[in-house]
């Protein structure tokens, strides 16, 4: 193993590890270990530093016997800019197409009642993502910081409203997004072996095991991650094309009896109509992902805005189209009776070729956590950063770059849910509470307008359309309880506020927990890890 450079701010404020007189390491301590003791860090620290490999060097080491013979240096550890163009547009169509247009169309259909209506819903929740993208592309080249709606409200509304968000998105948000992926992945793997029954802990143990993967590749390596979501994207959107194709297939030999049927049976109810915008927009979930990742893209002030635009419309034509093929090939009824949709077009167009529909949801599934994987635990790295939840979750791997410990904290919740939810009720919980954040990200743009309005902005959308998206964030969370009052709604609004119970003690007045100093230290040892420090370019 190479030498790792360990990078501390400042060397007289220091309290170095003491290590024998021949072995030194280049390490950036953590302002936890900084400030330890003399006497804990002689008793602790020497049983769990001889796990590095350790090299002599006898420049520029510090000669107080206190700290041994230990090098420091004043230097700056940052996540790597590895994403450029055709890697962040597959951060965000890889992230969208997962498991939303192969579980969701029957959700379209059934609320809006019609063939016609479901099309123009899917249409319009296209439109709402371009439009949503469109205005984080100005949030993000504006505060050019990871951790997406994180950074925003904390600019716009102040540290509570972050906390809060931070709150529900790491116990809801961002891992019941990972828990529903490998989930649905688990129920296409489980086609294959239908012979043997319907056994939920076996789906439940597939689902485990992807989110377990899914944390390995993105905590060895981001170049890795940003490698398996490029190829993942690239089959998923093969799979789709092939779909599309042979719906145009169906088309020129006349099969349009279920296209001509129009807005027969057409829902009429608002209410009804923006639960079927929940289900399309759940499939277009994903394209607000690049935010998250900011700090590791290169460029974002052309990037941002460029690869947003380019990723939505190319994935609003394919499931538009995608959902024409389906209607080619089944009746409506068929379609909302089917539990893969995906899986019986592929039995009943492709015949014996049908098997690769499967294959290619797992594959595009499996792509779809390891994106929200990658972008998720970037909230997390962020907040740490500003000390909204243990600092120790915002550090990153000396050698990798990669922020581990905010990526097995991510992995772990996902887990839990795993083993905790079925997919409809997650789904629904989750388009809930996430609209409820994009409609304050929206607004907070307006706020930023004028209260950063000296702030450069290297990309700026028109006002109409923040105005318009805010609007339309408020229908999405307030139509459903007005139509149907439901307890769930009112747990929702109680788990949000429950976050205050953790911020004022904790974040507020910095109420410490003892002996979770020295639990930092260690896991910093174990894994590895270092503090960053953050600058815009």
């Amino acid at each position: 193993m190479a030498d790792v450079k360990i990078h501390v701010p400042s060397s007289k404020d220091s309290h170095l590890p003491r290590e024998s007189h021949h072995s030194t390491k280049k390490y950036r301590l953590s302002p936890t270990l900084r400030e330890n003791e003399k006497s804990s860090t002689k008793k602790k620290d020497s049983s769990v530093v001889t796990s590095f490999n350790i090299s002599s060097s006898e420049s520029d080491m510090t000669s107080s016997p206190e700290y041994g013979d230990i090098e420091i240096e004043e230097d700056k550890m940052e996540l790597r800019r590895d994403l450029g163009f055709f890697s962040s547009v597959c951060m965000i169509v890889g992230t969208i197409v997962g498991s939303g247009i192969f579980v969701s169309p029957k959700g379209v259909l059934e609320s809006t009642g019609s063939v016609a209506l479901s099309l123009i819903v899917w249409i319009g929740a296209g439109v709402i993502a371009l439009f949503g993208g469109l205005c984080y592309a100005e949030l993000g080249t504006m505060i050019q910081k990871s951790g997406g709606e994180y950074s925003y409200l904390q600019a716009a509304y102040g540290n509570i409203m972050a906390f809060l968000f931070t709150w529900v998105s790491v116990l809801l948000i961002r891992t019941s997004s990972l828990a529903i992926m490998t989930l649905t992945m688990a129920e296409y793997v489980a086609t294959f072996f239908s012979s043997c029954g319907d056994h939920e802990v076996a789906k439940k143990l597939i689902a485990i095991f992807a989110c377990v993967t899914v944390g390995i590749v993105n905590s060895y390596s981001t170049k890795l991650a940003a490698r398996v979501q490029n190829l993942t994207t690239t089959l998923k959107v093969g799979a789709l094309v092939v779909i599309l194709v042979g719906g145009i297939v169906q088309l020129f030999k006349g099969k349009t009896s279920n296209l001509n049927k129009g807005f027969e049976g057409s829902a009429t109810s608002p209410s009804v109509i923006a639960l079927a915008f929940y289900d399309a927009l759940w499939a277009y979930d994903g394209w607000q992902n690049l935010n998250y990742i900011t700090e590791e893209v290169k460029n974002p002030a052309k990037t941002l805005p460029r690869a947003n635009i380019v990723a939505v419309l190319t994935v609003t034509l394919l499931y538009t189209l995608t959902n024409v093929s389906y209607l080619t090939a089944m009746t409506a009824t068929e379609l909302l009776d089917a539990d893969a949709v995906a899986v019986l077009w592929g039995d009943r167009i492709l015949k014996a070729a049908g098997v690769i529909i499967p294959i290619c949801v797992i594959i595009s599934t499996f792509g779809s956590s390891n994106g929200t994987a990658f972008t998720g635990s970037r909230t997390i790295f962020a907040a740490a950063r500003d000390d909204n939840l243990p600092g120790v979750l915002s550090y990153i791997h000396v050698q990798q770059r990669t922020p581990l410990p905010s990526m097995l904290f991510c992995i772990t919740i996902a887990l839990f849910m795993v083993a905790a939810g079925d997919i409809s009720s997650l789904i629904d919980f989750f388009s809930f509470v996430a609209w409820l954040s994009y409609g304050l990200t929206f607004a907070s743009l307006l706020i930023l307008r004028y209260t950063m309005k000296d702030v450069p902005r290297p990309y700026k959308v028109p006002i109409v359309i923040p105005i318009l998206m805010t609007c339309v964030s408020v229908y999405l969370v307030i139509a459903p309880i007005v139509e149907s009052p439901q307890i769930g709604f009112l747990y929702a609004f109680l788990f949000v506020m429950a976050g205050l119970i953790f911020y004022f003690p904790f974040v507020r007045f910095h109420l410490k927990i003892p002996g979770f100093e020295k639990l930092s230290i260690y896991i910093q040892l174990l894994l590895e890890v270092s503090p960053t420090s953050y600058k815009v370019d």
